[in-house]
């Protein structure tokens, strides 16, 4: 209890759940010095799997121009699908609402069209990939694990537009600030351009929910030769709005 006094006398929090309006802590890492592009895609390794019953997602998200809409397409430990994994693609337009999608093949427990059970594994890498799907406007949320080179559609949204931008990856963690850590590492970044160029962003500007909005203050993003690792109930050693380089390009 002191210790959580002590952290709101400090502006801090580092334990309890985060009192957004989400229940939600959140960390991201926006993506510097890209152009529109017809496709974007990253790796995802969940190097440090949760080991309680609450919400994790990771995601590559994607803004839809110049419809103004967004989504997010990645990987959640889901206590309500089996195993707790699975795999997510959903978004909403630019006022607020929902958007529409084909219906996706993969099971699931619950009735959440966005959310689908999907045995992803840690110390795993996969590739998210968003691209355009067989209608102009529609697009396609791939994940592709790559010890098998298996790639699963988990559906199309009708986001609208022609091209992506605005694109970032992030953790978004329903759990309590100081809970067991969990780890999360992105690598190799890439887009497709118009022009059939395939481009990596310059680096990444590191941002965190503020404690004011509900954030934890124990994440923390931290550069590696190997990608950057996101993580949580961890001394934070990357300030705010710090850019890192990108260093594995991909191929």
């Amino acid at each position: 209890m002191w210790r959580t006094i002590l952290d709101a006398a400090r502006g801090r929090r580092t334990s309890g759940r985060p009192p957004s309006p989400n229940g939600a802590s959140s960390f991201h890492l926006h993506w510097l010095d890209l152009p529109p592009a017809l496709e974007a895609s990253v790796e995802l390794e969940v190097i440090a799997p949760p080991s309680i019953a609450s919400l994790y997602f990771w995601a590559l998200q994607v803004s839809f121009a110049p419809s103004g809409g967004g989504a997010h397409l990645g990987l959640q430990w889901n206590p309500r699908h089996p195993g707790s994994t699975a795999v997510n693609w959903g978004g909403y337009e630019r006022g607020g609402s929902i958007l529409q999608g084909t219906v996706s093949t993969l099971a699931s427990p619950v009735d959440d069209p966005n959310t689908r059970t999907w045995p992803w594994l840690p110390q795993r890498r996969y590739r998210l990939r968003v691209h355009g799907g067989s209608d102009d406007g529609w697009w396609a949320g791939e994940v592709t694990d790559l010890a098998t080179g298996g790639a699963t559609r988990v559906r199309q949204l009708a986001g609208g537009g022609d091209r992506l931008d605005s694109v970032m990856v992030w953790s978004e963690v329903f759990a309590d600030c100081g809970g067991p850590t969990v780890a999360v590492r992105w690598s190799r970044p890439s887009a497709l351009l118009a022009n059939g160029r395939r481009l990596s962003p310059s680096g990444y500007r590191v941002a965190y929910q503020p404690y004011e909005r509900g954030g934890c203050s124990n994440t923390n993003s931290e550069a590696t030769a190997d990608g950057v690792i996101q993580r949580t109930a961890t001394e934070r050693t990357t300030p705010l709005g710090t850019t890192i380089p990108v260093t594995n390009i991909a191929v």
